[in-house]
């Protein structure tokens, strides 16, 4: 698996550097991102993609000194089920 992350997503990468998932967070305010998608092709799902793009997706951000709102529902389970990074959180 391919991962490259940007300053705006991370994205899943396929074989031809196809995207076949990622993660969508734009700023929204100082120091606060939005995510707002997060997508995996349906050859790809089932497979944990999802979850492994939010995990990049929550780590980079961290690393930016950022906080996150949440407007992708994906992202809202996800953030439920990890609370390692609840602390991101912004409401």
């Amino acid at each position: 698996m391919i991962f490259q992350v940007n300053d705006n997503n991370v994205e899943f990468l396929g074989d031809d550097d196809d995207v076949k998932g990622e993660v969508d967070f734009a700023d929204a305010e100082d120091g606060v991102v939005d995510i707002t998608k997060t997508y995996v092709a349906p050859s790809e799902r089932g497979m944990g993609t999802a979850g492994l793009l939010m995990g990049r997706a929550a780590a980079h951000i961290k690393s930016m000194g950022k906080k996150a709102r949440l407007s992708c529902s994906y992202a809202k389970d996800w953030f439920k089920k990890h609370p390692e990074y609840r602390d991101l959180v912004v409401e």
